[in-house]
This record gives C-alpha cells, sequence and structure tokens, in this order.
C-alpha cells in the first residue's frame, strides 16, 4: 500500500455569485492590500476560493461537523438534542411503579 493515498478530485467547479456593493468593495480592499502586503497582484475572483477555504478551515463547528460525519445536505448549525418527552409520556412513565414501590 503506498503512503500516499488517492488523489481528492481535484475538478474545478464553476460558480457564479451575486456580492453585494458593500462586500465587491470590501473584496477588492482586500485584493489591494494582498498587492500592498505580498507585492503581487490578484484578482478578486482568484482570491475569492482561497478566501473561502481560510473561513471553512477556520469554523469550528463546521470542522467538528465534517469530522462527526457530517452528511451532505445535513445542517451542521441545526442542533443534535435528545427528543424530549412530552407531558403525556412523561406523566405516564413517571407513575409506573417501581420494583421497589411493587415490593417484588
Amino acid at each position: 500500500m503506498l503512503k500516499l493515498p488517492r488523489l481528492p478530485d481535484r475538478t474545478p467547479v464553476r460558480l457564479t455569485v451575486t456580492l453585494d456593493a458593500p462586500l465587491h468593495a470590501a473584496l477588492k480592499q482586500y485584493a489591494s492590500l494582498y498587492e500592498a502586503t505580498y507585492g503581487d497582484s490578484e484578482s478578486v475572483a482568484e482570491l475569492i476560493p482561497f478566501i473561502l477555504r481560510a473561513f471553512l478551515d477556520a469554523d469550528r463547528a463546521f470542522t467538528r461537523a465534517r469530522k462527526d460525519g457530517l452528511a451532505e445536505g445535513d445542517d451542521p448549525a441545526a442542533p443534535r438534542r435528545r427528543r424530549r418527552r412530552s407531558a403525556g409520556e412523561r406523566d405516564a412513565a413517571d407513575s409506573q411503579p417501581t420494583s421497589q414501590e411493587t415490593g417484588t
């Protein structure tokens, strides 16, 4: 068995999004700061995939949900809670005598 696992699918996927004006302006400012910092001019479109990757990698709840086996279409923000018994179920369960009460 090779130490290197099979490489993941690297087929790019084209995605079209609509941004509001303030977000677009902020992304242009980010691209300007990127150029000032590294000396390389990159377009907003080139930076967006890396910005999204950094955001997803830094989101601990999302990372934990993926590690726990988040299925496609699952909402990682949805709380995972045990089902609460209704008042009727609780009353019926609470009214059952225990073995100590019945003497058995």
